[in-house]
């Protein structure tokens, strides 16, 4: 935010006076101060759990908080809706988007504007064009939403705020699925918006991202408001010892490894999706070698999925002479089997496919690992609940012990007890999606471990991730899917994000999409 900006802006946007909002069993925000001014783009930051998301609710109207007030340009308010928000100029884009596929760009727009708003907005697509044209967004409000990219259709949430004439802007993990080139882009989107007096408030737990880009920062532990600090005079280490009481070390490499014999392999998978607005995979080939991780990245809707259902065994299609593991044709044989071949699976997917949100941690566990739990067709719970009891104490799971159920806790905890119930199996093979999208430092600082654990305890790690950072850190070689093509493989210490970046784009499709690079 400009020196300029800010003398001419000395009263606040958005002025937050003791918040507080008590849950059953948590205080989930506890007398939370916080000031926004014109032109800021502001950092809220904290682990799961902290209050972020019951803050941003609070000020885009979903939540109403217990005791409090709120101050816009300088008046009390009270935001009882998300309507209410947006007719003050507050928009926020979510982290898990809320498009209709089957509609347009302009149909999913109009679908949040009041009759007053389309009246004053008259044509509604040359509005869109025209803002789009300003901010360098390439939306074309005639697309079928089905047709987007992720990025694109992040930006069509932008645009949903842009045509309301926004003044405050929130953003929840917006840099979580986009290719590096995106993520510029965006930023770029956001400076011009900061530099014509919109309010920023950015979540994240990208912290080199909050270093680049934030003004200010809010940080949070526990629903309390522990400290404020400028980003730009942080860096992310000091700022995630602000965060999780102690010092992490972030992002600070480690050492690469290079196996050399193969545990699995897919030959030659070609295959239609089976959904509507699925993504066909084309001539897929790779290898995975022992004590080694082998990173795929790519935006979402690019063929992941595909992917792990196919290699999981959730997809049951006859697939023979396609997946080998340990040099055995796995490709006809169900999920069930092919884990006691040693191949494990952590979805992208937490509740509903990971655990059963209202089973208990212990029923759970017993899900995927059964062994030495069942005999003569009795479980032996005893045993099953001290295990779980293990994986709890292990992994450090904040929760209410073993007969918790799964849907009770937080995004990062429930990660890390479906990460160790998956690693406890000592697969030979573990499939990882994602694995620490959406959870806070110190968890995603947990999981990295176990993964690097298990690796060099042998195993072999398939870890697909949108997020291109953290697979250049715990990755050994790596390669991208775009539009169901797998590029070339390399080592990672031979390629650069900018490349990588690249091939999440498609640039290698004209070139090579059969050859394994010689890594």
């Amino acid at each position: 935010m400009s020196e300029t900006l800010k003398s001419q802006n000395s009263s606040p946007r958005l002025e937050l006076l003791n918040i507080t909002k008590q849950y059953p069993g948590c205080l989930a925000n506890d007398q939370i101060c916080m000031t926004l001014m014109p032109g800021e783009i502001h950092a809220l930051l904290g682990e799961n759990g902290a209050g972020k998301s019951t803050l941003v609710k609070t000020i885009y109207g979903v939540v109403a908080p217990d005791s409090g007030n709120i101050v816009w340009d300088g008046a009390d308010v009270q935001i009882k809706s998300p309507a209410i928000a947006r007719d003050l100029g507050i928009g926020m884009v979510f982290q898990h988007f809320s498009l209709f596929e089957t509609l347009t760009v302009a149909q999913n727009i109009e679908l949040c504007l009041s009759p007053s708003q389309l009246a004053e907005i008259g044509d509604l697509d040359a509005r869109i064009r025209e803002l789009s044209s300003r901010y360098g967004l390439n939306v074309d409000p005639t697309r079928y939403v089905h047709s987007l990219s992720i990025g694109e259709r992040q930006r069509v949430e932008i645009m949903r705020c842009l045509v309301q004439s926004v003044k405050l802007l929130i953003l929840d993990e917006p840099t979580s699925v986009l290719t590096p080139q995106e993520v510029a882009g965006l930023f770029d989107v956001l400076r011009q918006l900061s530099a014509e007096g919109c309010s920023i408030l950015f979540i994240s737990h990208k912290l080199h991202e909050v270093t680049e880009i934030c003004d200010n920062a809010t940080i949070l532990r526990s629903g309390q408001l522990v400290a404020d600090c400028v980003p730009k005079n942080e860096t992310p280490a000091t700022i995630a010892k602000l965060m999780v009481g102690d010092l992490a070390e972030q992002d600070a490499g480690y050492e690469k490894a290079h196996g050399e014999e193969v545990v699995f392999n897919a030959q030659k998978l070609t295959l239609a999706a089976k959904q509507p607005f699925g993504t066909s995979l084309k001539d897929v080939n790779f290898s995975l070698r022992k004590g080694e991780i082998l990173g795929i990245a790519g935006v979402a809707g690019n063929g992941q999925e595909e992917l792990m259902s196919i290699i999981s065994g959730e997809d049951k299609r006859n697939l023979k002479d396609t997946l080998f593991l340990s040099g055995k044709d796995i490709g006809t044989l169900s999920a069930g089997a092919r884990r006691k071949q040693g191949l494990a699976y952590v979805p992208e997917e937490r509740l509903g496919r990971g655990a059963v949100p209202d089973m208990s941690l212990s029923e759970n566990t017993l899900l995927t690992h059964s062994a030495g739990f069942v005999k003569a067709g009795l479980v032996n719970w005893n045993a099953v609940k001290q295990y779980a009891k293990s994986l709890i104490n292990q992994y450090s799971v904040k929760c209410h012990g073993e007969s918790a159920e799964a849907k009770s806790l937080s995004g990062g905890n429930l990660q890390k007890f479906i990460m160790g119930r998956e690693i406890g199996q000592q697969p030979k093979v573990l499939i990882c999606a994602h694995p620490t999208w959406g959870v806070d430092v110190g968890a995603a600082l947990a999981i990295h471990q176990a993964l690097l654990t298990l690796r060099d305890q042998g195993a072999s790690i398939l870890l697909i991730s949108e997020d291109i950072d953290e697979l250049f850190l715990l990755a050994d070689r790596m390669a991208a899917v775009c539009n169901g093509h797998l590029s070339p493989v390399v080592r990672v210490e031979e390629t650069s994000i900018d490349q990588i970046g690249q091939w999440m784009a498609g640039t290698f499709i004209e070139t090579d999409t059969t050859s394994e690079a010689h890594a």
